[in-house]
């Protein structure tokens, strides 16, 4: 077998090419600190400033505004200016003009439309009741969910039918001799009827893990208060009112699919 001899260079042969030349064109992993003309500029890291944007989006959704949420806007805001305005008339008056908008049994027979509108312009407890603050949440969440419109009807469902729920059976009781007649002028005024419902309502629309605890809850709340029988007919008309909330839950899903239909689920 014949061995092959490498040829030995002359003084002719070409010089081989750099090795630094050739490498010039194979990439290579950059220096640290090295830099180009022509990189892309390197991304910095995401900072948290969308986060809290959101957050502060969310907690703004809490509160009604007057685009978002017209109908709880304007009845806050009226529900806000009637105290202020009371806090300066006569005590006196004040207790006349309460006793003008009680829905009891005589003003129902009446005037049923006005003591009905006029009882739900007053908050018995004050502003900073417990109902108030409810109010001004159960039906921010509501209507950004259903509309103002069907917000109104399902607060005025709760309202009205609680009243006469309530009242109808002292008018008969009354009529049959086991009340007074005095029962038939029984102060009676404020929006803890239509709140309860829309609470009711409301949490139709909510996660189990929410929906549960907040019905068993609340409805603790209005069993310890009818226990207690410091004023059982308002206490009744509270259980009537969540139940009736918690009747209009076909209605109140069935509309809010339709307001977001690529929701696919309940918040």
């Amino acid at each position: 077998m014949e061995r092959t001899v490498p040829a030995t260079p002359s003084d002719d042969a070409p010089a081989p090419a750099p090795v630094a030349g050739l490498l010039d064109g194979m990439p290579r992993q950059r220096e640290r600190g090295e830099t180009g003309a022509a990189e892309t500029p390197v991304t910095p890291p995401p900072t948290d400033a969308p986060d809290t944007r959101l957050r502060v989006l969310r907690l703004r959704l809490l509160f009604p505004t007057p685009a978002g949420t017209p109908f709880t806007f304007v009845y806050g805001a009226v529900l806000a200016v009637v105290p202020l305005v009371a806090a300066h008339l006569d005590p006196g008056l004040v207790h006349t003009l309460h006793q003008g908008s009680s829905t009891d049994v005589a003003h129902l027979v009446r005037t049923p439309v006005l003591v009905l509108v006029a009882s739900a312009l007053w908050i018995a407890g004050g502003i900073l009741s417990p109902y108030a603050v409810a109010l001004l949440f159960v039906l921010t969440a509501l209507e950004r969910r259903i509309g103002g419109v069907r917000t109104a009807g399902v607060f005025l469902l709760g309202h009205v039918g609680a009243t006469l729920a309530t009242e109808v059976p002292i008018g008969l009781a009354v009529l049959v001799g086991h009340l007074p007649a005095s029962s038939l002028h029984r102060l009676d005024y404020g929006v803890s009827f239509g709140v309860a419902a829309s609470l009711g309502a409301l949490s139709g629309l909510l996660r189990p893990w929410l929906r549960w605890p907040l019905l068993a809850l609340f409805g603790w709340m209005l069993v310890t208060a009818l226990i207690a029988f410091t004023d059982p007919m308002t206490d009744w008309g509270h259980l009537i009112a969540l139940t009736i909330g918690v009747a209009t839950w076909p209605a109140v899903r069935r509309w809010h699919g339709a307001r977001q239909p690529l929701a696919g689920r309940w918040v």
